[in-house]
């Protein structure tokens, strides 16, 4: 169990803690079985769902996921929930000698346990439609869920050429002038964008250097298997107590080199996943500060083209158009339209403010226990590696000692 789902299965409004007497709901990602061959294969999991939520179908339900429904979910979420901050996922790896490694599975699993029980714990996410068609529905519905989506990454190649030329037309108009961008001018606002995208660098330059500490655990280890290895034949060559000595020495490397590896796998779970982690978090966040960007043009949008209508309105009122009527109404749909943008600009931020508080305090405790179970296995491997030298350097000083002699 990793820092993050420690921190998941400690809380005292954790999914993972049912009560007879309090609502609860509990997931349990486990079981990743790869299935097919060649490009068409992939990673399946059980999904275990235990609660006592009556809009669910039963107090268990076991159902297989595989990553593409966790996608589904994610983006479901991301596209209804407006301000919320959607737990990441891990990153699809496109390298096929990486994709099935034991250890990049199991990270994956671990990975996708918590993005689900992010959901599950969450105020309003747990009460998704789409999260309990996830926990209960079966394959085959699940399969034809996800074929039913029209996002952008489903449309036909000669619609993405489109929208991209869309965006490159956009972009041009704002560099040259022709378009200024509509955006917030909020101090509060523009003071959380900078600490977000500060953030995300910190965090990813932290992430970097624990990735080097583990590799420098392997290779380190792996130095120390193969000295082992050498220093065993070389023992085995001398034959007396000096060889019997370097055997000894041998098998005490091998022994620690064990100890480095298994620290090496630690440090990758409990400090270097956790900060991956929270890097997906932060640009989780941004993608939220991207919505609520396109939410603030549209309402500012709506409501200049209000301005231009009521304006036409008044004109033809003015002159007794037979128009009027029909003007009249496009500027009451109009108006509806901007109302609703501009209450939804308005709950985007509000929402936002509640997800930051929360972010912060939740950041805090993951990273508290992820730099804590660093400090831990570096004190734990440190007196390791000291006492088992400590023990061995009595039998290297008899060995000196027999030679003087």
């Amino acid at each position: 169990m990793n820092s993050l789902q420690k921190t998941l299965s400690g809380s005292s409004q954790s999914p993972r803690s049912p009560s007879s007497s309090q609502p609860f709901l509990s997931v349990s990602v486990t079981d990743p079985v790869k299935l097919g061959n060649g490009v068409q294969a992939y990673i399946s999991y059980r999904v275990i769902t235990k609660t006592n939520f009556p809009e669910y179908q039963a107090p268990e339900k076991i159902v297989i996921r595989r990553y593409s429904d966790f996608v589904w979910l994610r983006d479901r979420l991301f596209e209804k929930y407006k301000g919320i901050f959607i737990p990441p996922l891990p990153e699809k790896s496109a390298v096929e000698k990486f994709r099935f490694s034991a250890e990049f599975i199991e990270m994956r699993r671990q990975a996708l346990d918590v993005f689900v029980n992010r959901i599950a714990s969450h105020r309003e996410l747990h009460q998704s439609e789409d999260l309990r068609l996830f926990l209960q529905a079966e394959e085959e519905t699940m399969e034809r869920l996800r074929s039913q989506e029209t996002g952008i990454f489903k449309k036909k190649p000669a619609d993405l050429m489109q929208i991209f030329k869309d965006v490159q037309s956009k972009v041009s108009d704002v560099v040259l002038g022709k378009e200024k961008p509509v955006e917030e001018t909020d101090p509060e606002y523009e003071k959380m964008k900078h600490y977000i995208f500060e953030l995300e660098n910190h965090l990813a330059e932290a992430q970097k250097h624990a990735y080097r500490l583990v590799k420098r655990h392997r290779e380190l280890g792996q130095s120390l298997s193969d000295f082992g290895k050498a220093v065993k034949l070389l023992g085995a060559s001398e034959g007396n107590a000096l060889g019997k000595a370097f055997s000894e020495l041998g098998m005490k490397s091998e022994i620690l080199s064990v100890k480095l590896q298994k620290e090496a796998h630690q440090l990758l779970m409990n400090f270097e996943e956790p900060l991956k982690d929270y890097v997906r978090a932060v640009q989780s966040i941004k993608a939220t500060i991207a919505e609520r960007a396109n939410a603030f043009r549209r309402q500012c949008e709506l409501a200049e083209t209000l301005k231009l209508k009521e304006i036409n309105l008044d004109k033809l009122t003015l002159i007794r158009s037979d128009k009027v009527a029909e003007a009249e109404h496009e500027y009451k749909e109009l108006k509806a339209e901007s109302e609703q943008a501009t209450h939804t600009f308005e709950t985007i931020v509000k929402l936002m403010n509640e997800e930051m508080e929360r972010f912060q305090e939740q950041k805090t405790l993951d990273m508290g226990i992820a730099f804590h179970e660093f400090a831990k296995g570096q004190a734990r491997l440190a007196n390791g590696i000291a006492d088992a030298w400590r023990s061995f350097i009595p039998k290297l000083e008899s060995c000196s000692s027999l030679v003087e002699n």
